[in-house]
């Protein structure tokens, strides 16, 4: 498809931040597909007992669903390593390269402010659920603190992954938003 770019990973040159957070973005992409893997396996597993030996099922549907979402929020950080978040870049690529390098500055800047208060909250969120011992009103009866402790972890390294692409950006391992200077 003419027009249409293949994901780039961001760079990290030398620098062993850039380095050890590309990494971690790396396994926690990995952790990410073996939670989709886990889903799909105990969703066919569900489906056999459902139909072939016409049993109910208990833990099931609530894995899945607490392995999506932590698969969601834990494969963040990789996805915004590769730059695969919906992006426009119609008005990086008009601008000139000191236009650029500044609009990278601001928006990864904001990027960062957004997420470190999602972190915030969401790790005081993750404690609350943890200190008062909830668990969940099914059967099952999940003690909450697991699954919601993927908010955290999440938004955790996601921060981290913004922040290494702010510092590639500052210290010249990567261009703004991935785009070379016309």
């Amino acid at each position: 498809m003419a027009g249409y770019s293949t994901a780039v990973a961001a760079r990290a040159g030398s620098n062993p931040f850039l380095r050890i957070v590309a990494a971690l973005s790396t396994f926690a992409g990995w952790c990410s597909a073996a939670m989709i893997v886990a889903a799909v396996l105990i969703t066919c597993q569900m489906i056999f007992v459902r139909l072939v030996l016409n049993a109910s099922t208990v833990w099931q549907t609530e894995a899945v669903i607490y392995l999506a979402i932590a698969a969601t929020l834990i494969g963040l950080s990789y996805v915004q390593r590769l730059r695969g978040h919906v992006n426009v870049d119609l008005f990086p690529l008009w601008l000139k390269p000191r236009a650029r390098f500044v609009m990278a500055l601001i928006t990864l800047s904001a990027s960062i402010l957004i997420i470190a208060m999602m972190l915030y909250y969401g790790f005081e969120f993750w404690h609350f659920a943890w200190s008062r011992g909830w668990t969940s009103d099914t059967v099952w009866g999940v003690r909450l603190w697991i699954p919601y402790l993927s908010i955290p972890v999440g938004f955790g390294l996601l921060l981290l992954q913004l922040i290494a692409d702010l510092v590639a950006v500052v210290t010249g391992a990567d261009k703004p938003f991935g785009l070379e200077d016309a």
